[in-house]
């Protein structure tokens, strides 16, 4: 399976940090998918980014990417994790929401499997770090997962789910993320729950 690793946002974009500037999200979630890919590969996983310029690139252009993928090897063998960190409000100041979720287009898809191995790790991963840690879901239509018509996630072709990894304007949860420790944890969130998806 081609796993395809993309990654929120551009150098160019405003906002998308921490209110303190410490965590610019563009930099942060590419660091993460390029651990994550990196990891991967030394397990024998095929595994690439996306995005590889730091400037952003547009949604359409990063769907169309993945899509080129669906077409060569057909869309079952190929999945999108689209990483990003969350904000409760405009990255101005600090907020109180914290926590982890998961994205998927609207309906009963294949990204639904795939999100549900992602929540499974972050369950594993994250609870014996952060023991009260929210694992954000929504079970209205009877899984996890929470949806939008994201265009990463409309406009592919295969199994996509878009990460929101903490909150960058909540302080624990940038501290967390930038310590050793919470980066590890979210690359390995990401590998362990494709690798079980994979299997799958």
């Amino acid at each position: 399976m081609k796993i395809l690793l993309d990654n929120g946002h551009g150098v160019d974009t405003k906002g998308k940090r921490s209110p303190d500037g410490r965590l610019l999200e563009w930099e942060y979630t590419r660091r993460v998918a390029k651990e994550v890919a990196r990891r991967l590969k030394a397990d024998g996983y095929d595994a690439e980014l996306v995005v590889t310029e730091d400037f952003d690139i547009p949604l359409t252009t990063r769907a169309n990417r993945v899509n080129r993928w669906c077409d060569i090897l057909g869309s079952k063998n190929v999945c999108l994790v689209s990483i990003h960190c969350n904000a409760a409000g405009s990255g101005s100041t600090w907020m109180n929401a914290q926590g982890w979720e998961a994205w998927t287009s609207i309906g009963q898809t294949q990204g639904d499997k795939l999100a549900d191995c992602l929540y499974d790790s972050a369950e594993k991963v994250l609870k014996p770090l952060i023991p009260d840690v929210k694992i954000r879901t929504d079970h209205t239509d009877g899984d996890r997962d929470k949806e939008s018509n994201f265009t990463v996630l409309q406009k592919t072709k295969c199994a996509a789910v878009l990460t929101e990894n903490m909150f960058q304007d909540n302080r624990e949860d940038v501290e967390w993320l930038l310590s050793n420790y919470g980066f590890d944890a979210i690359v390995r969130l990401h590998v362990e729950g494709i690798r079980e998806f994979v299997k799958v």
